[in-house]
């Protein structure tokens, strides 16, 4: 995200104490004291629509009633708040809840492990399981990828700027183009599975292949499914564990609760965060087969592995949004008018494109510094989000999905005169 120049409120305290590695507060200089549904309030009064949701941390929006009184009456029982990973009544609920919504409906035999509260938590335990499992210490990334900010997850993410931030060379990893990296002039997929089977191509056999379905912070770069479909088709025939990173795109921010679900695929190991947690808690969650569950008794774990308010919430959202189709139904309908918006701008105006799916969508500019520009305009107007992409040629829309469809037109109206003004 490119980070805006702008005016600093009068926060001295931040500017004083807090690390120069800020970003978000530079790109939007307020401060926030109260958040409902899509909209956050600053301490001055005014408010804005959220179309950036928590980087996809708050896909039921802020303070949802419903979990936010789940989470109040476990609070006032004095429930467990901290359990590391021993079994609670909060867990046990979230677990039973998880499978008979989400895993037995899709038919889906994963094990769950609770690696630690956030995204990078679940990518580091399932690079770390993949290379147990098969003894081999190579993994396959994509183009545009980002996976996490740890060493291990850094490792297969594809940002130069957050790369050069380890320190030290970032190893064990192999990137290849991510679906329609050169444009449809070649076909990309292919090359990585001729130089698997070339043995003088110096690529060793990898353990796993870690992919986005949606690359979010990539640009809003969308696989298609057969692409995805040919990728488990590979690493099935050859001994390749397969690792889909839906960190951000799962629990329905593409529509189903799983991204790859429009591909038909049934990955080896899933990572989820963000959202599973129902209401913005901390919470991550690594998925995988039964039988890659080769884990010693302690062999990885975390202080804050058994978030138990985050069961309580996350279990709410599951009964509240999961227990049927009204969502990925909603969802899908706010996404195609999205869609709808962004094509007319493209069509309206040079240098403009769009990609997405559901309600993760882009507006793609040539010159990445109108993206940037759009984002000013729309915080000028009430309006938060964020850019995206290597150059932050996108503008990156990731709206609760909760949100109404009042609310939706009243921010695409905002980017669509901000655009308007920035490509006259």
């Amino acid at each position: 995200m490119t980070i805006l120049t702008s005016t600093t409120p009068d926060t001295d305290i931040f500017t004083e104490r807090e690390s120069e590695v800020r970003s978000y507060s530079r790109s939007w200089p307020t401060v926030f004291t109260s958040a409902k549904g899509s909209w956050l309030r600053t301490e001055d009064g005014r408010d804005y629509l959220d179309f950036f949701a928590g980087a996809g941390a708050l896909n039921y929006g802020h303070n949802n009633p419903v979990l936010k009184r789940a989470l109040i009456d476990y609070l006032d029982s004095d429930g467990i708040t901290h359990g590391l990973d021993m079994h609670t009544a909060a867990k046990r609920r979230f677990l039973e809840t998880f499978d008979a919504l989400v895993l037995a409906p899709r038919r889906l035999d994963y094990k769950v492990q609770f690696p630690g509260p956030t995204g990078t938590n679940a990518v580091e335990a399932a690079l770390k399981l993949a290379r147990k499992v098969t003894g081999r210490e190579s993994v396959v990334n994509f183009t545009n990828a980002f996976h996490g900010m740890t060493l291990g997850s850094l490792s297969v993410t594809g940002n130069s700027m957050k790369r050069a931030g380890a320190g030290i060379p970032l190893v064990h990893s192999t990137p290849m183009p991510f679906d329609n990296y050169f444009d449809g002039e070649t076909p990309d997929f292919h090359w990585f599975e001729r130089v698997l089977d070339d043995s003088g191509s110096g690529i060793n056999r990898p353990a796993a292949v870690i992919v986005e379905t949606v690359q979010g912070e990539g640009g809003v770069n969308v696989a298609r499914p057969e692409w995805l479909r040919a990728l488990a088709d590979l690493c099935s025939s050859r001994g390749i564990l397969l690792i889909v990173d839906d960190v951000q795109m799962g629990c329905g921010r593409t529509g189903p609760f799983f991204s790859f679900e429009i591909a038909g695929i049934t990955p080896d190991i899933v990572t989820l965060s963000k959202s599973i947690g129902g209401y913005g808690l901390p919470m991550a969650l690594t998925l995988f087969k039964p039988e890659l569950d080769v884990w010693s008794p302690g062999e990885h774990n975390g202080t804050f592995r058994g978030n138990n308010p985050a069961f309580v919430t996350a279990t709410a959202a599951l009964e509240q949004y999961w227990a049927d189709d009204r969502l990925q139904v909603s969802t899908a309908a706010k996404g195609r008018r999205i869609g709808e918006i962004f094509a007319n701008l493209s069509d309206s105006f040079d240098g403009v494109s769009t990609r997405g799916r559901g309600m993760v969508q882009g507006l793609v500019f040539d010159d990445p510094g109108k993206a940037v520009k759009v984002c000013g305009l729309a915080f000028d107007e009430g309006l938060l989000a964020e850019t995206s992409g290597p150059s932050d040629e996108v503008v990156k829309l990731l709206p609760p999905l909760t949100i109404t469809h009042d609310e939706l037109n009243h921010g695409l109206s905002i980017l669509a005169e901000a655009t308007a003004k920035v490509c006259a």
